[in-house]
């Protein structure tokens, strides 16, 4: 025999073997210990994911092999038993600790998959390629709720043999806006199976570009088959429609493979039962969830309006998302009154857009004459509801008056600030956050027509936002788009954006972008000052900025019950949760804020 051939033996035997493991599971028998030993697997293969370890029991000897393994997970980690051979008896041996995940497995027959490459417009997918990446893959975990990761641990894993890291980026802005993990078994654990396996695919929910997941799992999928594996595995909770039909659609198929999980907080939801919570929409969700983390109980009242209780040690506090009894009647009401908020919080030296109530059509005449463009909007409401953004002809104005009366008996004309919408969130007088919003957009192909493209953002927008975020098809959504130079009838050219609002307001299609880490000094103070002025403990104060570092601003208005949600990475419910219940926060927070109050 040749010494080639001699080098070809072992891996032809392997390949042979790992057939023969395949079929095996797949038919949901058991390897027998000999098959194992001879494929030369690593044993007891174990890969830290950052997020937490996926143990490759296939590699385990029995079960308490894996229970002890699985008892070492660490803090704030969730670690994943895959491919559990007898699922049953694992549980049996440890039922108080251990529970089966919810989620099915699917895969990917990558000797049969055909690439389908289609370059789709305004991004791309590249490697993982920095630390900044890595900051951005975790604030896409965080809007996720998944277990957010220490950047070093991406940036020191970037050049591993068995992980990958693959990100989208958004060719005009260079954000990253999905990620997806890959593991490849055969450097893994030199699995004669050849498999590999697709972790932690997440899209940034603010982006605009569909397509985004497809081209992810495509582009894991055509790595692993170039580097010969057989196949691609994933595991996706049961109740994931949309990513089930996604991989249903790619070639995935379901096959009975399962995974077992520690009962730690983190994956609390999965194995306590119906979540009082789930029908909540997410700006009360984030809080009730903060809340059952650390212990504290949870009534929901009304789930429709977003009512829910909270009580820890004898304490009880009623609160309508980030609504609470602590904020008085009286703030309430003034936030509520945008006119008497203007002038309150002018009083404590914030800086304000001039302001008029609509009267007659000439008082209306000279305010525009005096000022070029206006802001249109009721005195009361919210959610962007009647707002109508620089409007610069005594037509509009009237047009948009009559739209705002629909909401209040009374409408406010301001002076337009050519700016950006920021959103500050202010809780017990800090910034806990800082959001430029960004109005509704969207991106032409060259063949849809603007309202078909705004259909369908729009749609993008309700899946991504649990249904909070819509475009309305409107008068003042026709009017920008008028004011563009197009019809909702045209077709958009390939690659063209078009603002379709003037507004920022999550409500009406907007996007969030979180800019703390950078907001001007100036914009904290004038905030801080709005807020102690209003005297009101939790509030998202609006104002418009020539941009979030720079100093120059005006004041819009201040929201009582502004949403947390969107807002990641930053702590908001964990801030809100620590107000109402001080006691309840970690101790190295308290002390942490116990410093800031002696500074």
């Amino acid at each position: 025999m040749t010494r080639r051939a001699e080098q070809n033996r072992p891996t032809k035997r392997a390949g042979a073997l790992g057939q023969r493991l395949m079929r095996l599971r797949e038919q949901g028998a058991r390897p027998s210990r000999e098959d194992v030993e001879a494929a030369d697997m690593v044993e007891e293969a174990v890969i830290d994911c950052g997020w937490g370890r996926i143990l490759f029991t296939q590699t385990f000897e029995n079960s308490e092999a894996i229970i002890h393994k699985l008892r070492a997970e660490g803090l704030e980690q969730r670690d994943i038993a895959f491919y559990v051979r007898d699922p049953h008896v694992l549980l049996a041996a440890a039922p108080n600790e251990l529970f089966l995940d919810p989620s099915h497995t699917y895969r990917l027959d990558l000797t049969t998959y055909r690439a389908k490459w289609r370059k789709l417009p305004g991004f791309f997918v590249r490697r993982l390629t920095s630390l900044a990446d890595a900051e951005a893959v975790n604030r896409i975990y965080a809007s996720r709720n998944m277990v957010q990761v220490n950047p070093e641990f991406f940036w020191s894993k970037r050049d591993s043999r068995a992980l990958t890291y693959f990100v989208a980026e958004d060719e005009t802005t260079g954000e990253v806006i999905a990620t997806v993990t890959g593991v490849d078994h055969g450097r893994a654990f030199n699995d004669p199976e050849r498999g590999s396996s697709l972790w932690c695919l997440a899209a940034d929910p603010q982006s605009r570009h569909a397509g985004v997941g497809e081209a992810m799992v495509r582009r894991l999928a055509e790595h692993y088959q170039a580097r010969g594996a057989a196949y691609m595995d994933l595991s996706v909770l049961h109740d994931n429609d949309r990513a089930i039909a996604l991989y249903e659609k790619l070639g995935f198929r379901r096959i009975p493979i399962f995974a077992v999980k520690r009962k730690n907080p983190i994956n609390e939801k999965l194995f306590s039962g119906p979540d009082p919570a789930a029908a909540l929409n997410p700006y009360a969700r984030i809080i009730v969830d903060e809340a059952r983390r650390r212990g504290i109980g949870v009534e929901i009242i009304d789930t429709a309006a977003g009512f829910f209780r909270l009580s820890s040690g004898g304490r009880s506090v009623r609160c309508r998302e980030s609504l609470s009894e602590l904020t008085s009647a009286v703030a309430m009401s003034l936030c509520d009154d945008k006119a008497a908020t203007r002038r309150i919080v002018e009083r404590s030296g914030v800086k304000v857009p001039a302001q008029k109530e609509a009267g007659s059509e000439e008082e209306i005449k000279a305010f525009l004459a005096e000022h070029g463009s206006v802001v249109v909007k009721p005195a009361r409401g919210e959610q962007g509801r009647g707002v109508a953004v620089d409007l610069d002809t005594l037509e509009d104005v009237t047009a948009a008056i009559a739209e705002a009366k629909k909401s209040s008996d009374r409408v406010i004309l301001e002076s337009y600030f050519d700016g950006t919408d920021l959103r500050l969130i202010v809780i017990n007088f800090r910034l806990v956050a800082a959001a430029i919003r960004v109005p509704a957009q969207v991106v032409g192909d060259g063949k849809s027509t603007v309202e078909s493209l705004i259909a369908k953002q729009s749609r993008r927008r309700a899946a991504a936002t649990g249904g909070e975020s819509t475009i309305p098809l409107d008068g003042e959504t026709e009017r920008c788009v008028k004011r563009h130079g197009y019809e909702m009838s045209s077709i958009l050219p390939e690659g063209e954006r078009l603002q379709v609002r003037k507004s920022a307001n999550l409500h009406t299609g907007g996007t969030i972008h979180d800019v703390t880490s950078e907001v001007h000094p100036t914009l904290v103070d004038a905030a801080i000052s709005a807020a102690r002025a209003i005297d009101i403990p939790v509030v998202g104060i609006d104002l418009m900025v020539t941009a979030p570092h720079l100093a120059d601003y005006v004041f819009i208005e201040a929201n009582e019950r502004p949403g947390l949600a969107n807002h990641e990475p930053q702590p908001t419910a964990q801030r809100f949760v620590d107000l109402l219940f001080p006691l309840s926060m970690p101790a190295s927070a308290r002390l942490a804020q116990e410093r800031k109050v002696e500074a």
